[in-house]
């Protein structure tokens, strides 16, 4: 048996949320999302987060921008809409009710 699938799969589930979550009062570039789901110590790679953020703004959850960098090529700032703020706090909410659920069981 391998955890680690396993332990892949958890967190990919509970991916989307953290994003939604994350960007619920500021608008980011990928790389500094990637950097606040590190220091959450949810450890994602791009090949993960850029079909799911491309997901999501075709949901209608996150819009975007592009700004102009010195240092490179444009760069995509990602927000959430209305739509994904009413979806986060309805995630927000199930998940509170989950955890609270699995940790009773954990126990």
């Amino acid at each position: 048996m391998d955890t680690r699938k396993k332990e892949a799969k958890l967190r990919k589930g509970v991916l989307e949320i953290c994003i939604l979550s994350i960007l619920k009062d500021n608008e980011m570039y990928t790389s500094d999302l990637l950097a606040a789901l590190k220091d959450a110590r949810l450890l994602v790679v791009e090949g993960t987060i850029y079909p799911l953020l491309n997901r999501l703004k075709n949901e209608g959850l996150l819009s975007y921008r592009w700004e102009e960098s010195v240092a490179g090529p444009p760069r995509k700032y990602f927000r959430l809409t209305g739509n994904g703020k009413v979806v986060q706090q309805s995630l927000k909410k199930s998940w509170q009710a989950l955890s609270t659920s699995v940790n009773l069981i954990l126990k």
